[in-house]
């Protein structure tokens, strides 16, 4: 057990954390996929659904923790880091003020998701997609060698006469996708037809939480 599972993807040694974040220390790459940042701001607004407003703080505090203990030059942020684009508003000072911090000193990349089609009032580079050497970074998968998210794939492992389910990395020789980040985010079971038809034989699930669980990707 570790807080880790190394991987390789055209070349590229990537390490699957288990807070769910992807770590490419040769790069000094940070990459965390579907934050959805201001998700119950969102709800209240569109639907008067209220939820407890804690969701944007918790995500924030975990990702700094990443970020201290990792030292990223990068951070790359795979889309649908807001949960729309009128969410990047609603961070109260405390939360816009953290992620300063975290911004400060380092390159910061948001890539468009589906939520944030479009730049949003944070600094840092707004972009569809980002290139570093052989990999490609974009929320959507599309082709080979890329790094996405979007789908927030999750996974079961077996407990004894139960299971637990948790949000999981997929990846196989050509692609990566990464487990929604988010607090309040949901998840995509590995065995939709969605997940199977983009992951080849052999693709691997890596479940995040306290530790990495790594398996064959359950496929129904």
């Amino acid at each position: 057990m570790s807080d880790g599972h190394v991987f390789s993807l055209f070349g590229a040694e990537l390490t699957a954390r288990a807070s769910g974040v992807l770590w490419w220390a040769h790069r000094r790459i940070l990459c965390v996929s579907d934050l959805h940042l201001g998700k119950s701001d969102r709800l209240a607004r569109r639907s008067g659904i209220m939820m407890p407003p804690y969701e944007t703080a918790d995500t924030l505090l975990r990702l700094q923790s990443e970020i201290e203990a990792l030292a990223p030059q990068i951070v790359i942020c795979l889309g649908d880091s807001f949960d729309d684009l009128q969410a990047s508003d609603s961070l109260d000072p405390a939360e816009s003020a953290c992620l300063y911090r975290m911004q400060a000193g380092r390159q910061w990349i948001w890539i468009e998701g589906n939520h944030d089609p479009g730049p949003v009032e944070f600094s840092g580079a707004h972009l569809a997609e980002y290139c570093d050497g052989v990999l490609v970074f974009r929320h959507i998968a599309e082709t080979e060698a890329e790094v996405s998210g979007h789908y927030h794939p999750k996974a079961a492992v077996p407990l004894g006469r139960r299971q637990i389910t948790r949000p999981c990395f997929l990846y196989d020789q050509h692609r990566v996708i990464l487990p929604a980040f988010g607090t309040f985010t949901g998840g995509l079971r590995s065995d939709a037809t969605v997940l199977r038809d983009l992951m080849r034989p052999g693709a691997v699930a890596v479940l995040t939480g306290q530790t990495c669980h790594v398996l064959p990707m359950p496929r129904g």
